[in-house]
């Protein structure tokens, strides 16, 4: 049985209608199982969660740094990123209150569970905007989101992975690396693709993302490590 006042006390928000923050991590395939099941799937909260965090996030570097608008740019995608979004999802626990099926419920350490939890806390953003307004959900992005520029600023956790892995690979090898889809799966909205890195025809790594340029980000990044052994 899922704790829900627990949770509504750890995100800060006494929600009017609970059952937004439930629709919020309602997993499309805990529907295929339990079709009878009285909330929809969070796809479309993640549609509008996605713009409030960009907003929101947007405003708050624009306000408060004077840095170029590339720079800004790159700090904003450091902070909204599938990894970053799904690390905060794990903080917060929500992976306790996840509606999933039965195969995606023990499918616990993988990318696609970093996926599905990167959307449902975009999900919950859409569900906090919708119940108490855009002060209450820039209040909870400042809390949980903003918190982390200083680390990413500090460790240059912003450095676009792609382009430093071609500098090193022109640089080393004299070639150029290369990007290939390997998949993709889910609806137009709500795309998941999994993109291969190659030097020539050899895949160096492969990485995941909701857009085609955040899974070739996620590839740069796994090949820097296991090439490299670089971090970014």
């Amino acid at each position: 049985m899922k704790d829900w006042s627990k949770l509504e006390h750890t995100l800060g928000v006494t929600f009017k209608n609970q059952d937004l923050l439930k629709q919020a991590l309602v997993h499309r395939s805990y529907l295929n199982e339990n079709p009878a099941f009285h909330l929809p799937q969070n796809e479309r909260l993640e549609f509008l969660g996605d713009a409030v965090l960009e907003l929101a996030v947007t405003e708050h570097l624009y306000n408060h740094y004077p840095n170029p608008e590339g720079e800004l740019t790159n700090w904003r995608a450091a902070l909204v990123n599938a990894k970053m979004m799904a690390e905060i999802a794990k903080d917060i626990g929500l992976d306790d209150y996840l509606f999933l099926s039965r195969g995606e419920a023990k499918d616990t350490g993988s990318k696609a569970r970093q996926i599905i939890l990167a959307n449902a806390i975009e999900a919950v953003i859409g569900a906090i905007y919708l119940d108490q307004g855009m002060e209450v959900a820039t209040t909870f992005t400042k809390r949980e989101v903003l918190t982390k520029l200083p680390h990413i600023i500090e460790y240059g956790l912003y450095v676009d992975a792609k382009s430093h892995f071609q500098e090193l690979v022109q640089e080393k090898m004299a070639m150029t690396p290369s990007y290939r889809v390997l998949s993709e799966i889910g609806p137009d909205h709500a795309k998941q693709f999994k993109i291969g890195v190659y030097i020539g025809d050899i895949m160096i790594a492969e990485g995941f993302g909701t857009s085609k340029q955040e899974a070739q980000m996620s590839a740069a990044e796994a090949a820097l490590k296991s090439k490299w052994e670089e971090k970014i």
